[in-house]
């Protein structure tokens, strides 16, 4: 690539003019050339989403979310779930990239999409959520196949993945955002899921009182993209490999009969 240097030098030589008192003056001309011909060349490197902070991650463009925020509310729609036979169902355990790397593993759920629910400011970011000032809970918006997973076996697995009876916190993460949480999407659900939490509490499987919000849903927020599929896009990551991986090892122990078979054997 051409410098400012060279386009000087060719000038000197060519002109044959240049004294000792002009080279400062030489030397910051060729650097401010050199930049600016480097930015007309568009050599600089612009930042991928992975290159960014957490904080400019997070300013998603507001087209992408409202799009994905239509997708979604498309597939989970009455309409869209008696057509295919599916169903929809919004959970909050804590850290949504622990929930989401848990159902994506079990037969007959078709998706799980991390987002934002059960708050009172619409199209919330992660670092509003974070703050607590939103009201919206971490949660994965769950589609499954009632016919190959019941809501029973969804609710099994929601309730003995974490510790719902700790309010607002789930371990080290605290605040509202962490609460626990199932949004019902039809009267069928919140009564399975009430008559549920009653058994558990019946059981004394918990030591505590169970906590667990359960609320008819109202509004879904999908995250940020690079919160989707956390934890299989970044494996690296220190909070993948020391709380969600021996999570994800845990539950794949005791689910073993309900996993995907692709699934149970991922490292």
């Amino acid at each position: 690539m051409l410098t400012g240097f060279d386009f000087l030098m060719d000038l000197i030589w060519e002109k044959g003019v240049m004294t000792f008192s002009q080279l400062p003056l030489l030397v910051l001309v060729g650097f401010s050339l050199t930049t600016l011909l480097t930015l007309m060349s568009g050599c600089e490197k612009s930042l991928t989403p992975e290159d960014r902070p957490v904080a400019v991650a997070d300013e998603q463009p507001q087209q992408e979310q409202t799009a994905l925020l239509e997708q979604t509310d498309s597939k989970s729609s009455p309409a869209a779930q008696e057509e295919t036979g599916l169903e929809v169902v919004t959970l909050g355990s804590g850290c949504f990239w622990c929930t989401e790397a848990v159902f994506r593993e079990l037969k007959g759920v078709k998706s799980a999409v991390s987002g934002y629910s059960g708050g009172k400011v619409p199209n919330p970011t992660y670092k509003a959520v974070c703050n607590g000032t939103t009201g919206h809970a971490e949660v994965i918006q769950v589609t499954f196949d009632p016919k190959v997973i019941p809501f029973t076996d969804i609710l099994k697995a929601f309730w003995e993945t974490h510790d719902p009876t700790t309010l607002n916190r789930q371990g080290a993460d605290v605040g509202t955002q962490y609460r626990s949480a199932i949004f019902y999407h039809n009267e069928k659900q919140k009564a399975e899921a009430t008559a549920y939490k009653k058994q558990l509490d019946a059981s004394g499987q918990f030591k505590n009182p169970i906590v667990t919000e359960i609320t008819a849903f109202d509004k879904f927020y999908p995250a940020e993209d690079y919160h989707q599929d956390y934890f299989k896009l970044n494996p690296g990551n220190q909070y993948c490999q020391y709380v969600i991986r021996p999570k994800l090892e845990k539950f794949r122990s005791k689910f073993a009969d309900k996993l995907k078979k692709d699934e149970s054997t991922e490292k």
